[in-house]
């Protein structure tokens, strides 16, 4: 059994992303056997908690392990070359590309243009890059979905928006307004939000005025997933959890880091970009909804290509085998 340090954070404004992606590698190692802590720090809307309850310690200071996992934008060389001290290995997980990094595996699991040289110069010679869709970090449930999707026919009768753990930027209710207001019908909405949205209990009241389904911090995203025909949602990971199980959807840009890796899926035919979230309004999601009867064929091939790209080289998670490849 190997110690293993997860260091990473959440809260109201970096959003929940990094954690939930390092819950998943979290949850592969402890089943091959190894032992799992996380380092937080205690911001506000955390999930700390959340964490916890998936049965992981949670600590705000260094420890010695025999790997150290880095998910976080705020640090860099600097702080992984000190954390050498008390970690025999560390792997990065990054999406920028923008600093230097000391670790022995980076996974980058976006596609931008030059994705597959933009880390040359950022991580030592050693180091093993893992980068692509065909490297996405995926839960269990992900996996079972994909198995079980099917190329969408076009026809959306099935509406599923998902802004982000966080929604920082009040996505969801921009939707909500378009909702209220589209010419366009739906037989079912789902309507899903994160525990660290403050504006969760006023969309929950929205919901229960408009007669849509609402969902909170769930654990079966991926299902509302396979069963939707269309979703409305933010960049970053989420996009190419949809296009891993073949939904078709539209993308707002809510943070910088996003706005590559949107660029690219808009190219490669996979999303609707709709923009940065200043320039999204709710007449902005009102014309998407307007126009989704007129998308069919559109949204079919946008399925397709979906599925095409986020292919995995052998199984899915191909990067485990990797990872734990540096504890021999």
């Amino acid at each position: 059994m190997k110690q293993v340090l997860i260091r990473t954070d959440a809260s109201t404004a970096i959003g929940s992303g990094h954690v939930m992606r390092c819950l998943t590698i979290a949850k592969h190692l402890r089943r091959l056997g190894h032992h799992i802590q996380f380092w937080m720090e205690m911001l506000p809307g955390n999930l700390i908690d959340l964490v916890q309850r998936e049965g992981f310690s949670v600590t705000e200071q260094e420890i010695a392990v025999d790997l150290l996992i880095v998910d976080h934008y705020q640090l860099d060389i600097e702080w992984e070359q000190a954390m050498r001290a008390v970690a025999n290995k560390i792997v990065v997980i990054d999406d920028l590309a923008n600093r230097r990094h000391d670790c022995d595996l980076l996974l980058d699991q976006n596609v931008v243009a030059g994705y597959k040289q933009r880390y040359d110069q950022l991580v030592p010679e050693h180091c093993i890059k893992l980068l692509g869709p065909a490297y996405l970090i995926m839960r269990d449930e992900f996996i079972e979905a994909r198995q079980l999707a099917e190329v969408r026919d076009g026809h959306v009768q099935r509406l599923l928006v998902f802004m982000g753990g966080s929604d920082p930027t009040g996505e969801t209710l921009k939707v909500l307004d378009a909702l209220r207001q589209t010419a366009t019908s739906f037989k079912h909405v789902d309507i899903v939000v994160g525990s660290s949205n403050p504006s969760r209990d006023s969309i929950k009241q929205y919901c229960a005025e408009l007669q849509l389904h609402y969902h909170c911090q769930i654990n079966y995203l991926a299902e509302l997933m396979r069963l939707a025909d269309f979703a409305i949602g933010a960049g970053g990971s989420a996009m190419w959890e949809r296009c891993f199980v073949g939904l078709p959807s539209s993308s707002t840009v809510v943070a910088d880091n996003q706005r590559l890796t949107t660029d690219k899926a808009t190219e490669l035919g996979a999303i609707i970009h709709l923009g940065w979230h200043e320039d999204v309004t709710s007449a902005s999601y009102l014309r998407l909804l307007d126009q989704l009867p007129l998308l069919g064929d559109q949204l079919a091939a946008m399925s397709r290509q979906g599925l095409t790209i986020t292919e995995s080289q052998g199984s899915a998670n191909a990067w485990l085998q990797e990872m734990v490849g540096l504890f021999a």
